[in-house]
C-alpha cells in the first residue's frame, strides 16, 4: 500500500529553473554544437574539385574545426552533467565587483562596423589604419602624435603581407595608384 509520503512531489517550475541555473554551461555546449554543425554542413556542401586542389583542399580545415567543435561540445556537456562547474575569473587584473565598461565595448563595436563599411570604398590600407587607430583610442590611448603613424604602418604591413606574401587579395582603394 502506498502512502502519501511515498509519492514524490511533482517537479515545479522553480526546481526546473534552479536546475537550469546550476547547469548554465550547457548553453555554451549548445552554442558549440550548433556552430560545429554549421561549420561541418558548410564544409561538406562546398563545391570543390579535388583534382584541382590536391589531397588537402579547402574542405580539410573546416571539417577538422567542425569535428573539433562537436567533440568539445560533447566533452563539456559530459563534464557539466557530471557536476563540473566553471569558475568565475578572478585574476589580478580583473575586478569582478566593477560593472562592465560598455562605453569601450560600444566604441570598439562602432570602430569594427565602420571599418567593415569603409573597406570597400577606401580600401584596406585606409580602413585598416582607421580600425587600428580607433581601437587604440577606444582602449584608452590618447597619443595623437604617435597612434596614427603606428596605425598606418601596421595597416600597410598587414596589407602587404596578406596581398603580396599570402596571396589573399584585399581591396586596395584609391591609394593603390600612389603606393
Amino acid at each position: 500500500m502506498t502512502t502519501q509520503t511515498d509519492i514524490p512531489p511533482a517537479e515545479t517550475g522553480g526546481e526546473r529553473r534552479s536546475w537550469l541555473r546550476e547547469h548554465s554551461e550547457l548553453g555554451v555546449c549548445a552554442l558549440l554544437l550548433a556552430l560545429g554543425v554549421l561549420v561541418l554542413t558548410d564544409a561538406l556542401t562546398m563545391d570543390v574539385d579535388i583534382a584541382q586542389r590536391g589531397p588537402v583542399g579547402p574542405k580539410t580545415v573546416p571539417i577538422v574545426v567542425g569535428a573539433g567543435l562537436l567533440v568539445i561540445a560533447g566533452l563539456l556537456a559530459l563534464d557539466v552533467l557530471r557536476g563540473g562547474r566553471g569558475q568565475a575569473e578572478g585574476g589580478e587584473d580583473i575586478d569582478l565587483s566593477e560593472p562592465a565598461d560598455w562605453r569601450t565595448v560600444l566604441l570598439l563595436a562602432g570602430v569594427f562596423l565602420g571599418a567593415a563599411v569603409l573597406i570597400e570604398p577606401l580600401g584596406f590600407p585606409v580602413a585598416g589604419a582607421l580600425l587600428f587607430w580607433g581601437a587604440a583610442f577606444a582602449l584608452g590611448s590618447r597619443r595623437v602624435d604617435r597612434d596614427p603613424l603606428i596605425a598606418a604602418g601596421l595597416s600597410l604591413v598587414t596589407y602587404t603581407v596578406f596581398n603580396n606574401l599570402l596571396g589573399v587579395p584585399l581591396p586596395g582603394g584609391p591609394l593603390m595608384g600612389v603606393l
